[in-house]
């Protein structure tokens, strides 16, 4: 009986569109082989397609709910059944949800905790062990929200203030096993982010985001530069540093103020 033999692959959540999409198309066009999750199978088959019409090998794609418990295991099945391991995992997928905490449906919110914090926990537990054994990296996707409390949309800030803490603290602890652990904290980035979390779109365009390629570069770059943090842009580096130096009662304002500016035509 022949051993099929390992292959390391990236494994990417939330790939079906914007920065998760694009950091699967420059992972390949780098000549890395991907494995693609999210939700919606045709946008995943659309995006496979487009990778191996480019003469890079097509994406293993699995569509599945990563808010639903479990979802971890599941993939990992779909791995060893191909002879695939998780050298560099990419946790993408998230989204926010932007209003007052006392007004927001608390099942709603619990949903957004749960793929923000649960379900990146688990798929960082679940395939640590590969990415130890491989020498592997990972890639949080968090957010300049993450330095920040955010009234508006005070759960989804919280999510991300996790997402950064996290991948800080497991980057500290990797640091002698050839592991790195890279944050990446885009701000307003062109993606469809914002209609998802309930924010108008005029004001959100006002803001200028960065395009999605942008900051799927930056994320991709610090990642296979071993960085602890990528903060993509200008105005996102500044907005880190103000964090640590304004009154935390201040910007709570100017977030809140913000915030409200942004969900009101």
């Amino acid at each position: 009986m022949t051993t099929q033999p390992i292959r390391d692959i990236v494994l990417i959540t939330g790939a079906s569109g914007g920065i998760g999409a694009d950091l699967a198309r420059i992972f390949a066009r780098n000549g890395h082989d991907l494995v693609l999750t999210a939700r919606n199978e045709s946008r995943l088959q659309s995006l496979a397609d487009e990778i191996a019409a480019t003469g890079a090998a097509r994406p293993v794609i699995v569509a599945l709910d990563l808010e639903i418990p479990g979802g971890a295991d599941r993939l990992a099945e779909a791995l060893d059944a191909k002879a695939l391991r998780c050298k560099i995992l990419v946790n993408n997928a998230g989204y926010g949800l932007a209003g007052k905490f006392a007004e927001l449906s608390g099942p709603a919110q619990l949903a957004m905790i749960d793929l923000n914090v649960r379900a990146l926990t688990e798929m960082t537990a679940r395939f640590l062990p590969d990415i130890i054994a491989a020498r592997g990296r990972i890639l949080n996707n968090a957010s300049i929200a993450s330095f920040y409390a955010g009234p508006g949309m005070a759960a989804y800030y919280a999510t991300k203030s996790y997402v950064l803490s996290l991948s800080q603290a497991l980057g500290f602890e990797l640091r002698g096993a050839g592991v790195t652990v890279t944050a990446l904290c885009p701000g307003p980035t062109d993606t469809g982010f914002q209609e998802r979390a309930g924010l108008y779109a005029p004001v959100f365009t006002m803001m200028k985001p960065m395009d999605c390629m942008t900051v799927a570069r930056a994320g991709y770059d610090g990642l296979m530069a071993g960085k602890s943090v990528v903060l993509p842009g200008w105005f996102n580096k500044l907005s880190a540093f103000l964090s640590s130096i304004v009154p935390r009662s201040l910007s709570m304002h100017a977030i809140g103020w913000l915030q409200d500016t942004r969900r009101h035509k």
